[in-house]
């Protein structure tokens, strides 16, 4: 990774793991979420821009010729896919995630939370990516959030949800961004804007994507060889 700094708290060993006996499957990991980070530009402008670079003084590349990136690290990240012999294969489609069914009360037989990054700006608000997790008997149902709030400016959600349904061979991605800046949450509570949850809902919607992530299927093997005589 080729950016002057890296977030302050960067998990690297931390992962979520989807993955087939056959070895596909897909992974939510810290690096590959900065890897998507634009490093060549300075997407957000504000004034407490140049005092956070400053509080930076002893970054590694501080000595180097100081070039621009987005310092807010946000990052459209969707996660990795995994498989070399069997792969997953990714189109575009008009079928979304039935989020009504996912309301109905259901045993949840595991459920996991892991961080991958978050940085607090230098106090100027916050830029963090977590993936969660919970595993029914009937489906699982994964949601990996990225929340940028930048204190007066803006506040942005980057959503990845990925749902699998028992007896399907295929799984539904879907991608979201959500974006507002402050002034135009002047009618939303300050205190809302903390929470990804409960803030999620006043921001305006930017981008949706759909995908189908068809699983692939192996083919049986001939069990009959020919023998040399």
């Amino acid at each position: 990774m080729s950016m002057p700094c890296l977030p302050e708290m960067l998990f690297g060993d931390n992962f979520l793991r989807i993955q087939h006996t056959d070895g596909y499957g897909v992974e939510f990991n810290a690096i590959d979420a900065v890897k998507r980070v634009n490093n060549m530009e300075d997407v957000v402008k504000v004034a407490c821009a140049q005092e956070w670079q400053e509080s930076r003084a002893d970054c590694e590349h501080s000595k180097e010729v100081a070039r621009p990136y987005d310092w807010t690290y946000t990052t459209d990240y969707r996660g990795t896919l995994l498989g070399e012999e069997l792969q997953i294969k990714v189109s575009k489609t008009a079928e979304r995630i039935d989020m009504e069914k996912l309301k109905a009360r259901e045993h949840i037989m595991f459920f996991d939370e892991v961080l991958l990054f978050e940085d607090e700006l230098h106090d100027h608000g916050v830029s963090m990516i977590s993936v969660k997790i919970r595993v029914m008997p009937t489906s699982f149902f994964l949601l990996m959030r990225f929340f940028l709030r930048v204190d007066g400016v803006l506040i942005r959600i980057n959503d990845t949800r990925l749902y699998h349904e028992a007896g399907k061979d295929f799984m539904l991605r879907e991608f979201s961004t959500r974006e507002s800046k402050v002034e135009e949450l002047k009618n939303v509570p300050a205190g809302l804007y903390t929470d990804p949850n409960e803030i999620a809902q006043h921001l305006t919607l930017k981008v949706t994507e759909c995908e189908k992530l068809e699983l692939p299927v192996r083919q049986p093997q001939t069990a009959a060889k020919e023998t040399v005589q």
